[in-house]
């Protein structure tokens, strides 16, 4: 039983590798075997484990990611359509308005000019929300992750951070980077994560008014000074630095889709700022297992140009 966990462990992290890849290469030629070989599946195997895991096939995949990526895109930027279309792999914008009609019945232009037509939910924007933000340049961060997939409502994150934090320590690198010569020394940790040294994020690389729930991705991510190698599901990758604007929310992660929605519906379009293709993340100061929900602190990054 063991040795069975420890295989698909395995090729869960190789799923993520592969996912990671796409994400980075949407402009690109994305070449399948070039894939497999990323991930060291074999090629015969690989289209078959690729769908037991993630419930579609490779190119279906990748189509909708580039769709999903130029709809985004199209609502939330000025970059024109041509560029969109080169942006996510299609040689000519004609190609992508072809695929972007099938999946929406509507053209990429139409889409754009046409603000009351929906393919995406509605917002529903709180004007007397108050959100404090700040602007940001950030290094690019290094972070061990497990990669969720599912309704962002219900995915066990407390789960995905335990696993990581006691991967930390059976690494050893918590008594050698952490420790005091008699233990862990806790101030000592409590005072990288008020730092942002060590840091519990969440990359979210799906916009759940575009996604169904039970295609959406997320990696949990905790974010530390030191490096760690990667073991079964437990992956590493490094969290995008760059430009972003941090809002900061304080009360229940059940209210963060109200957030979202003010944030693109009213303090995005208010502060003039243009998005980049970069997933958002967040991170989140105080521990929910013992902060009360209106206590609860969420620094939400959007990344801008």
């Amino acid at each position: 039983m063991q040795q069975r966990q420890s295989t698909r462990d395995d090729y869960s992290r190789k799923i993520n590798i592969i996912i990671e890849y796409i994400n980075n290469n949407l402009t690109n030629d994305i070449d399948l075997d070039v894939l497999a070989s990323v991930s060291n599946f074999s090629p015969y195997h690989f289209h078959r484990i690729f769908k037991a895991f993630t419930g579609e096939p490779i190119g279906a995949f990748i189509t909708r990611m580039r769709v999903e990526t130029a709809a985004r895109l199209l609502r939330y930027s000025d970059m024109p359509v041509c560029e969109i279309a080169y942006k996510v792999g299609y040689d000519m914008p004609s190609s992508l308005s072809k695929v972007f009609k099938q999946f929406y019945d509507i053209t990429p232009t139409e889409y754009r000019n046409n603000k009351k037509y929906t393919i995406m939910k509605p917002l529903k924007i709180n004007s007397n929300m108050e959100l404090c933000s700040n602007v940001v340049n950030l290094e690019p961060q290094q972070a061990i992750y497990i990669s969720l997939i599912g309704d962002y409502k219900k995915l066990d994150y407390c789960m995905a951070w335990k696993k990581l934090w006691n991967h930390v320590r059976m690494s050893g690198k918590f008594s050698e980077e952490l420790g005091n010569g008699k233990g862990v020394d806790s101030d000592k940790v409590h005072q990288m994560l008020a730092d942002g040294r060590i840091a519990h994020a969440v990359i979210y690389h799906d916009d759940p008014k575009l996604t169904d729930c039970d295609k959406r991705r997320a990696d949990i991510c905790l974010v530390l000074p030191f490096k760690i190698e990667a073991k079964g599901e437990i992956g590493i990758k490094e969290i995008a630095g760059g430009r972003y604007v941090v809002y900061h929310y304080q009360g229940s992660y059940n209210q963060l889709d109200k957030v979202y929605d003010t944030i693109f519906g009213k303090y995005i379009p208010d502060g003039n700022y243009k998005l980049d293709e970069r997933p958002l993340f967040e991170v989140y100061p105080n521990d929910p297992e013992c902060t009360p929900p209106d206590k609860l602190l969420t620094e939400i990054h959007i990344p801008i140009i």
